[in-house]
């Protein structure tokens, strides 16, 4: 077998740099030639074995830090840009992306970035969508969006927040629920059950923490993990929170309880646990629900945080919606972003989930900027527990972009190859470019109008 040569010059001009030598000092003390030292900075050779020696011995470092990791992870965000369609006639060879990382990292960073500002152009366009939606035309975000926006913009991924709740499930025990009741016990907190409409309250003089015993198990679980991340975690949550700079005390009141859902979600489904299961499973959500007694919801959901650095699953979308239509839950790890304003396009099939209880329900669909999708939908009822007791209604859809599709088990009878069963989906009617929608309800912004008296369509203008 043979062995891979290590080609890391910018790792060595980057050492070299944070050493403060020159060129000829640090030749020296790695003991090789001026000429050869510069050939390796510039790729031109590979980095030798006595040079990976020299730099443990002499710099104490580890050379673990020479390794192509970083440089294939950004041929991998580099590719994953160059997939967008703008680029569809200008896509370059692998070798070329693996010389732009390897030679220049700092302009390929830049690249993605720029590519990400790009992508966010259709977030300023929702919020134009969103202003037009508001009686206030001063732009000023509630505290509600204002903390949806700052998990949109972490890609809905917390790293401390989600290591923390991957530690404390790591000392529960495989029996989290087990595990959490004994750690609050230790903590001085009596847990009970009561036949109450709240689904979780606590008082912190008399150390009670009161569950709805009408709460199905998983909502159970994820009340009392929520409780302990308040009561665990102030000083990390706090410490958040004061990174986010929030405009109102309202606002990060609610990032807080967002922070803790966070936590919950994650000590159910602790992060390398949950990523290994669902890729074994090929991301069958009942499958993980059942595994980790959670929710079919709480499953879609975890599955679009999975963005850690060095080891992200799937980018998925999550969007949950009300009867009416109304986005109520909405995160995306993909280009697919949503209306910040009013309903989702209602050539989703999130909108049929309803008609059809207990059932996941398949989509293949295509946005206006070419990029094709699979999305999984399903409604989530939650029922109130009692003879009486109002029933919260609501539709999930989970999907991602059609490349992924093969590492979804749903995917596997459906012809991915067919383009007339992919359905024209959009986002708002106010921000889809589409001309002849036959559910437009309003005209798209940026786009000129043409009306002819003398003849009528299916809507009574056409767009230019």
């Amino acid at each position: 077998m043979a062995i891979q040569k290590l080609y890391a010059g910018a790792k060595l001009r980057e050492i070299r740099t944070r050493l403060a030598l020159t060129q000829k000092d640090f030749a020296a003390k790695l003991g090789v030639s001026l000429p050869y030292l510069n050939q390796m900075e510039n790729n031109n050779r590979p980095v030798s074995t006595t040079v990976i020696l020299a730099l443990a011995q002499e710099f104490g470092l580890d050379v673990t830090e020479l390794s192509t990791g970083d440089s294939e992870r950004m041929v991998s965000d580099l590719r994953e840009a160059l997939a967008d369609p703008v680029f569809a006639d200008t896509e370059p060879p692998l070798a070329d992306l693996r010389l732009a990382a390897s030679n220049a990292p700092t302009l390929a960073r830049a690249f993605i970035e720029l590519h990400r500002a790009y992508r966010q152009t259709h977030e300023r366009l929702a919020s134009l969508d969103e202003a037009l939606g508001r009686e206030d035309t001063r732009l000023q975000p509630s505290p509600w969006d204002e903390v949806r926006d700052f998990f949109h913009y972490c890609d809905n991924y917390i790293d401390a927040v989600d290591r923390a709740a991957e530690r404390f499930a790591e000392r529960a025990g495989p029996d989290i629920r087990a595990g959490t009741l004994r750690h609050l016990a230790a903590r001085g907190v009596t847990v009970t059950f009561a036949e109450m409409d709240l689904l979780r309250s606590h008082d912190a003089e008399t150390g009670t923490l009161r569950l709805s015993a009408r709460a199905a198990p998983a909502t159970q679980l994820f009340q009392l993990l929520l409780q302990t991340a308040l009561l665990d975690q102030d000083k990390l949550l706090e410490a958040t929170l004061d990174f986010a700079r929030f405009q109102s005390d309202a606002a990060r009141a609610i990032a807080k309880i967002g922070l803790a859902n966070y936590f919950a979600g994650a000590a159910m489904m602790p992060y390398g646990a949950f990523l290994t299961a669902a890729q074994g499973c090929r991301h069958d959500l009942e499958v993980l629900a059942t595994r980790f007694s959670a929710s079919i919801e709480q499953v879609a959901h975890r599955l679009s945080t999975m963005q850690r650095p060095g080891a992200k699953g799937i980018p998925f979308f999550f969007v949950r919606v009300d009867q009416a239509g109304t986005i109520t839950k909405r995160h995306s790890a993909t280009r697919l972003q949503f209306a910040r304003f009013g309903g989702a396009c209602p050539l989703w099939n999130v909108h049929r989930a309803f008609e059809t209880p207990g059932q996941f329900l398949r989509q293949l669909a295509e946005t206006p900027d070419g990029v094709r999708y699979i999305n999984l939908a399903r409604d989530v009822s939650k029922p109130g527990g009692a003879w009486g007791a109002p029933v919260r209604r609501y539709a999930i859809t989970l999907g991602c972009e059609l490349r992924h599709a093969r590492s979804l088990v749903y995917a596997d009878d459906l012809d991915l190859t067919n383009t007339a069963a992919f359905e024209p989906i959009g986002i708002s009617c106010r921000i889809c470019e589409r001309k002849t929608c036959h559910q437009r309800s309003v005209p798209p912004l940026e786009r000129r109008l043409s009306i002819d008296t003398d003849e009528r369509g299916v809507l009574p203008y056409r767009v230019e």
